[in-house]
């Protein structure tokens, strides 16, 4: 495994689901220290790394959410099956049958979720979606075991899909949980390294944020602690290169990285839109448009801090998201650092001005 493969290895497999991301932001911190000036947080955990450059102003923020989808315990039958709330958007096809892990003061516990084998369901059960309210994990429940006392297992412990980082047979290819949106983590984290000994007119606010998938709040509290002028928010596209269409779609692994024109949240600034477009066509970077109407990103509050923040949305295509396994192509992502970084050299105090002036 090369640097970036460590790094993608261990920032997927870290347990963080919404609320809880204190292992994610540790890897933050560690990476981020030795490439930054200085470390600032707001009060929800997200963290940011301030690189200066030659200039004060503008204030450049990058930024990738630390959190991942997942589950809660919500309550533990008397024969010690777990109930659990979703962190995040999930569907139930996608859950049944999968191992989870429940993190306890005791260490973590291994679970499935519970699913009836379809020798027992009437044929109409069979067509149905099972909601997630329905559901519950085993954790090895027997008779006179009690997993409260066992195993150390109480409400509000977070869940965790059970995935490893996988290099594929095609060595290009990755799989493991949570590429939305450690993925974009280690974006941040690989971007910052460039800039380590290259002059930069601007100063680089490099951010891991917290609850996007409940809601972009770290995104706020970001925005309001690192006042940016200018944002590139860095998260997944969604790769629909899957049947019956398969490679007759745009945002397909191996086009480059998605650039947002519309998402749920919020429509990107214009000129920074086209700027992003320029500098993909003058460092022959490949990239494709695309659009989310339903679902958003953390630019949907870090674009409406104080008087607005000029912002765009950039990020990999990505198969599978909100599921146990994503896939991702190594090209995309180094193709999205490559943006980035061109991008942000680009942003002089001149240059973000004209961006919200006639």
């Amino acid at each position: 495994m090369d640097a970036t493969e460590k790094l993608l290895k261990e920032l997927t497999e870290a347990n963080g689901v919404s609320g809880y991301e204190a292992d994610v932001r540790r890897i933050m911190m560690r990476e981020m220290k030795d490439t930054t000036d200085r470390l600032e947080y707001d009060r929800l955990g997200s963290v940011i790394g301030v690189k200066n450059g030659s200039s004060e102003s503008p204030r450049v923020l990058i930024a990738g959410h630390m959190d991942e989808i997942g589950f809660m315990v919500k309550e533990i039958t008397e024969e010690g099956y777990i109930k659990f709330l979703p962190l995040g958007g999930w569907w139930g096809h996608v859950a049944l049958g999968q191992r989870m892990r429940v993190i306890t003061s005791k260490g973590p516990v291994i679970g499935v979720i519970g699913s009836t084998p379809p020798h027992l369901l009437p044929q109409e059960q069979r067509k149905k979606v099972l909601e997630i309210k329905d559901m519950f994990i085993d954790v090895g429940v027997q008779e006179k075991f009690d997993v409260k006392k066992k195993l150390g297992i109480k409400l509000g412990d977070p869940i965790i899909p059970e995935s490893d980082f996988t290099i594929m047979g095609n060595p290009r290819m990755y799989l493991a949980k949570a590429f939305d949106n450690r993925m974009a983590c280690a974006v941040v984290v690989d971007v910052l390294k460039k800039f380590k000994n290259v002059k930069h007119p601007n100063t680089i606010l490099g951010a891991g944020t917290v609850q996007e998938e409940v809601g972009l709040r770290g995104a706020q509290t970001v925005a309001h602690v690192g006042e940016p002028d200018v944002a590139v928010i860095v998260d997944t596209g969604i790769g629909q290169d899957i049947p019956p269409e398969g490679f007759k779609k745009a945002e397909k692994i191996g086009a480059g990285p998605a650039l947002l024109i519309y998402d749920a949240g919020m429509i990107p600034n214009l000129k920074l839109r086209d700027l992003a477009i320029e500098v993909a066509e003058s460092k022959k970077i490949p990239i494709h448009l695309t659009y989310m109407e339903r679902g958003a990103t953390d630019g949907g509050r870090v674009h409406l801090n104080r008087a607005g923040v000029p912002s765009i949305v950039i990020g990999p295509p990505v198969r599978y998201i909100h599921s146990h396994n994503s896939m991702m192509c190594r090209t995309d992502y180094d193709n999205t650092v490559k943006l980035a970084v061109e991008l942000i050299k680009k942003l002089d105090e001149k240059t973000v001005k004209g961006l919200t002036e006639d």
